[in-house]
């Protein structure tokens, strides 16, 4: 399993659109009007990754299962949400369960194409999106901090410590400032996550432009890329209506050659995935057995054994050790054995961290 990305942005921006290109699909209602989607619509795709095939035809496997993404389209959001304007808190609540936010900015002009607002303004837009998920954190926390206060008569010092984490959190947003994750003890992430704050969210800016506009982006993308760089967020430039056109090739090669005119070297899908590797600090490791080789997704700096354990818990439990290669050792000596034989295939313990790319094959205790 990859990851799970919500696509959100104020109505008319293109959402229903890139969503359907993404997933190569027709689930999503594009039609020019505000809140065409109502219903999240989910889509799962197969991370685009070279290095999977390559790997399953050195191994000679019968299968090859990529790693998968899931894309949710979002409801449009428009200013008052958080007090239940629009979809409102439905909304917001399907943002909640996601991983990542991919928000979509308009960043061309159109007449033929219905507008919230009444100029094109893409920094405006974030702004509107931006205040709504902050306020329904507020609430959140609001609420969070009206339940803890009951509790505080037991004198209970977690509810303390809780009571003022929500105190700070609530600060810090009110403040328009980022949150400070250095403000908790180790021991507190447990609470803090518990309270599944939008704004924590990693965000993912997708300027959506003309097809003009495609390659080098435009004044309006360049905005928003500036805000990203502030942020330390990711921006990714796309054409949702020209991406739609070539999500309908069903011929890979066609797909290709209308990249090529385009000037494009890859899809929107992989675009958005790369960043969203990048943003949520994500990597790749395989197994390659004949009978499967399979990608699996895990987070950078994660030991081998809770490796082992996105695989099956039991791996995890009884782990012993890790027999590990390298994917450039595995394609420039063409598979295990001429990589043991030439001393590529390394035994790794508990500690290991999994690099990506990494071969790995899991020794345990059943």
């Amino acid at each position: 399993m990859g990851f799970k990305c919500g696509i959100i942005g104020l109505p008319n921006v293109g959402k229903s659109t890139l969503f359907n290109a993404l997933t190569e699909s027709n689930k999503a209602e594009a039609k020019n009007y505000p809140f065409a989607t109502i219903e999240p619509n989910i889509g799962r795709v197969p991370v685009p990754d070279k290095r999977l095939q390559i790997i399953s035809i050195i191994g000679k496997s019968k299968k090859t299962i990529p790693t998968y993404i899931d894309f949710v389209d979002i409801a449009g959001l428009v200013k008052g949400a958080s007090k239940g304007e629009g979809l409102g808190n439905k909304f917001l609540a399907h943002i909640r369960e996601v991983d990542a936010i991919a928000h979509v900015v308009r960043c061309f002009d159109d007449e033929n194409i219905t507008r919230v607002s009444s100029s094109i303004n893409p920094l405006d837009d974030i702004d509107t999106v931006a205040t709504e998920l902050k306020l329904a954190d507020l609430e959140t926390l609001q609420n969070k901090l009206n339940t803890l206060e009951k509790k505080t008569k037991n004198g209970n010092r977690e509810i303390k410590t809780q009571i003022k984490i929500v105190e700070q959190l609530q600060n810090q947003l009110n403040n328009d400032e980022k949150i400070d994750y250095q403000i908790f003890k180790e021991e507190d992430f447990i609470f803090y996550n518990s309270l599944n704050l939008i704004t924590s969210k990693p965000m993912l800016y997708i300027c959506n432009v003309d097809e003009n506009s495609i390659i080098n982006g435009n004044n309006f993308s360049n905005s928003i890329r500036e805000k990203a760089k502030k942020e330390s967020s990711e921006t990714v430039i796309v054409s949702a209506a020209t991406e739609s056109q070539i999500a309908e090739f069903d011929n890979e090669n066609d797909k290709l050659e209308m990249l090529k005119d385009l000037g494009l070297n890859e899809t929107t899908l992989k675009k958005v995935i790369h960043a969203g590797y990048n943003l949520l600090s994500l990597i790749t490791f395989f197994t390659c057995i004949p009978k499967e080789t399979r990608a699996w997704t895990v987070n950078k700096n994660t030991i081998a054994p809770k490796a082992a354990g996105k695989i099956h818990t039991d791996f995890e439990k009884g782990f012993i050790r890790v027999e590990t290669i390298a994917y450039d050792d595995f394609t420039n000596l063409n598979g295990e054995t001429a990589c043991r034989e030439a001393g590529k295939l390394r035994l790794e313990g508990k500690d290991y961290i999994v690099k990506d790319g990494d071969i790995l094959h899991f020794l345990f205790n059943s």
